[in-house]
């Protein structure tokens, strides 16, 4: 039986990808927190897990006409959505920065613990490769 990338990693790989994804959304909220009339972008990680999940068992759900009506959840492409905000600022800005702060450190936080499992992972692999 043959080891691939897809199987020794599962689901963390694509978890890492999304994760960059959101840290670059949510840092250029940051960026624009003080630009009038901006509005608040974030992507839906748990979709996006949730597609990677179906693409790597193969039970994901396929349109097969054009006919077919979407039933994919929005954002589970990685597209950007709008975030509704608690309180919006009086020139249409919709970014809390407190609130995208603590967003950005949780992402980096789980970046981390995913990075560091799949270094865990490569270092498994490694010693098994070497037979120790």
């Amino acid at each position: 039986m043959a080891i691939t990338f897809d199987k020794a990693l599962g689901i963390h790989e694509h978890a890492l990808q999304a994760r960059v994804k959101r840290a670059e959304v949510l840092a250029n909220n940051l960026a624009n927190a003080d630009t009038p009339g901006y509005k608040a972008r974030d992507v839906d990680f748990q979709a996006m897990m949730q597609k990677a999940q179906d693409s790597m068992t193969g039970f994901g759900m396929t349109t097969t006409h054009s006919g077919h009506m979407d039933t994919s959840s929005p954002g589970a492409d990685g597209e950007l959505l709008y975030r509704t905000p608690h309180q919006p600022s009086i020139d249409g800005n919709t970014v809390d920065a407190q609130a995208e702060q603590t967003r950005f450190m949780r992402n980096a936080m789980d970046y981390q613990a995913s990075f560091q499992f799949l270094s865990s992972r490569f270092s498994g692999l490694t010693k098994a490769l070497k037979g120790e």
